[in-house]
């Protein structure tokens, strides 16, 4: 018998497409999507939509892979300036070169990479030197003086007549890009200036996920993605030209809502008219639709507005963010009535913490149970934490070792040695390596490594900020783990 989710992903997944078929109809069969977010590890939305997959928005594309093409936006800007996704920590011209292969690998059909803002720049230049060996076609699209306000330049030839016409040849037109502010947008205004000039039909509009529009504003889903945007400083409001033309309650965000009488004006003086009365008509949203327990869905989005809470804090700590995004972090969770005693992983890795003197890591198991694991003179605390884990999980007894000197020994040497590591310490990822080695000769080694699937979506809460060789092994193994914002080498080293 399959489990009911509360969030039906197939369902949502098949009237998105509709959706998305229906727009491209109602623009003469040519339409450019502005794509924002992730498309392969939309992990956000599957924490607070508990059944939504992270992929969803791939596959939604691969079952449209014939009728699409994809188009890539980076703005010359974040070239020149080497800007870093910081999620991935790798530049945006190298997240392009990615993209490309990843899209390419999944099946879907990459036209073009356009530069937006472009002036020729030794670093840029360099970048369309490498973009030839992907065989896509590379376009150039200029700065306008005023944009967006400044419509009479915008809709000529001195404006978006001055860049380089895409040359697409399928119905949908998927317009992304690897951050905010690559010019997503402009590309497509430009597109449809271009196609009006050569008489064809064409549209806009966006595919969106968060805030949903057909949700309350206050719903824990909206306010989950407020706190996972603090750093944007968005902000979810009513619809007002939504609620005026309409008469009913829409969701959309201010951002949206600012630029919305500019893009229509716009639109309007390319087309001579637009079947948009309201940001949130241009968008393409279906996610409430498929919400089948909602209770389930505000459970889960009120942990995320917990999670998102931590982040910000280690985030100012680190001097990612200021002081305000904290504070509204902050009063997110005070208008859910939440506080971190919501999150008991918090409490239990922070009380033995300070008892001991020492970081822990403590793991909220499926079944309520929390493990702790302290760091230790061998262990780092993830490590010791993942094993006192894997062994309950397993039913092996605490008097039972996993692990021989055989094996942890020769990874101290290499780690203090050829590798000139300052500590032995053995984290997440080599201490799993090591019971991999050792489950060949001891079946208790060999039960637990089995049960690390059933640590996915796990919660835990690490008492210090950890080392990112830990935090990167939790977030593999799919641990949804928060961090309080102090030094890992507090107390002892």
């Amino acid at each position: 018998m399959n489990e009911t989710l509360p969030f039906n992903n197939e369902k949502y997944l098949r009237i998105q497409k509709e959706k998305i078929l229906e727009r491209i109809s109602l623009f003469g069969g040519h339409l450019y999507l502005e794509f924002g977010g992730k498309l392969f590890d939309d992990l956000h939305a599957s924490r607070v939509l508990p059944g939504f997959h992270p992929d969803s928005k791939l596959q939604l594309l691969l079952s449209l892979k014939d009728h699409a093409e994809v188009v890539i936006v980076i703005s010359s800007n974040d070239i020149k300036n080497q800007k870093v996704r910081g999620d991935i920590g790798i530049t945006y011209d190298v997240e392009v070169e990615r993209l490309i292969m990843a899209y390419q690998h999944a099946g879907l059909y990459v036209k073009s990479v356009v530069l937006s803002f472009y002036e020729q720049n030794e670093v840029v230049d360099k970048f369309i030197r490498r973009l030839k060996n992907y065989n896509v076609d590379i376009y150039k699209h200029y700065k306008i003086a005023g944009y967006p306000q400044n419509i009479p330049l915008i809709v000529s030839e001195e404006g978006l007549g001055k860049n380089e016409y895409i040359k697409t040849t399928r119905p949908l037109v998927v317009v992304t890009a690897p951050g905010p502010g690559s010019g997503k947008m402009a590309t497509c205004l430009s597109q449809l200036y271009h196609d009006h000039k050569r008489g064809i039909k064409s549209g806009y509009a966006k595919y969106e996920t968060f805030p949903v529009w057909n949700l309350p504003l206050n719903h824990p889903v909206n306010m989950a993605y407020e706190a996972a945007t603090v750093d944007l400083n968005d902000i979810n409001m009513i619809d007002p030209y939504h609620l005026e033309h309409y008469g009913k309650m829409a969701v959309n965000y201010n951002r949206d809502v600012d630029t919305f009488p500019l893009l229509k004006d716009i639109m309007i003086s390319i087309q001579g008219n637009t079947p948009y009365y309201s940001p949130t008509d241009m968008g393409v949203n279906m996610v409430g639709f498929a919400i089948e327990d909602d209770l389930a869905v505000q459970l889960a989005s009120k942990q995320e507005v917990i999670r998102r809470y931590f982040g910000a804090k280690k985030d100012f700590l680190l001097g990612k963010i200021n002081d305000e995004a904290v504070l509204k972090a902050e009063l997110l969770l005070k208008k859910l009535n939440l506080s971190i005693a919501d999150r008991p992983c918090v409490s239990v890795a922070n009380k033995y913490a300070e008892e001991i003197g020492a970081p822990v890591v403590a793991i909220q198991l499926k079944d309520g149970k929390i493990i702790t694991g302290k760091r230790s003179d061998l262990l780092t605390a993830t490590s010791a934490a993942l094993l006192n884990a894997l062994k309950y999980l397993a039913g092996i007894n605490d008097r039972f070792k996993l692990l021989t000197r055989s094996v942890v020994e020769p990874i101290q040497s290499l780690k203090l040695g050829p590798l000139n590591n300052t500590s032995t310490k053995i984290h997440g990822e080599e201490i799993l390596i090591a019971l991999a080695i050792q489950a060949d000769t001891n079946p208790l080694a060999e039960e637990s490594l089995a049960k690390l699937y059933d640590l996915k979506d796990c919660e835990a809460h690490s008492s210090c900020i950890l080392a990112p060789q830990d935090l990167k092994t939790l977030n593999k193994l799919g641990i949804r783990v928060t961090e309080e914002a102090q030094s890992y080498f507090y107390r002892t080293n």
